[in-house]
């Protein structure tokens, strides 16, 4: 189970949560996969999140790219979470450090990925540092980017269903990268 580590208000209904754990194990709606454009989840996150959910989500996700062709940074595709205990897995696409725009298609990844919850009638998702693996985007600027975007997402529509948005950090260096930008640019809640 995560450790909660701080908790910030992002519109009167939802709420961010920073925290050091495990993603594949968290008991939400949804959790977010770090992607590739072609859903081949052979390393890092995606390597993980397979292995516990079982290749059901490798063969979802090889028809989803069949049907739809690969995933673009704004469309996040979608599979079942086969034995996770989240019901789906958002697959979002990052920006690999250096294929220029970084900061812009990180942000329509974590736009497209709350949006895709919200579809798929989620009341909860947590992420992970979606390109700061061995996509190479830099772990601070992406803890920036995270946290504008959400704030800036749930300003824009305050209604949203969303009632949990979880960041589930693995390392304890990301953990406090990601509650920096947080407490600069996010009001914690006490």
């Amino acid at each position: 189970m995560s450790q909660i580590k701080a908790t910030y208000p992002l519109s009167a209904y939802t709420r961010l949560e920073v925290a050091q754990g495990d993603l594949t194990q968290e008991k939400v709606d949804c959790i977010v996969n770090a992607a590739d454009s072609t859903l081949n989840h052979g390393g890092g996150v995606a390597w993980a999140i397979v292995r516990a959910g079982g290749q059901i989500i490798q063969e979802e996700s090889d028809a989803w790219v069949r049907e739809h062709g690969t995933v673009s940074h704004d469309e996040p595709a979608y599979t079942s979470g086969g034995k996770l205990p989240a019901r789906y897995v958002i697959h979002a696409v990052g920006p690999v450090w250096g294929e220029g725009e970084e900061d812009r298609k990180l942000a329509e990844a974590i736009r497209g990925s709350l949006a895709r919850a919200e579809q798929l009638e989620a009341r909860s998702v947590a992420f992970p540092a979606i390109s700061t693996g061995i996509f190479g985007f830099p772990k601070d600027r992406a803890a920036r980017v995270f946290c504008e975007t959400f704030r800036v997402y749930f300003t824009e529509n305050p209604q949203s269903p969303l009632e949990l948005v979880r960041m589930t950090l693995w390392d304890a260096e990301n953990v406090s990268l990601f509650l920096e930008a947080a407490d600069r640019l996010l009001k914690r809640r006490a």
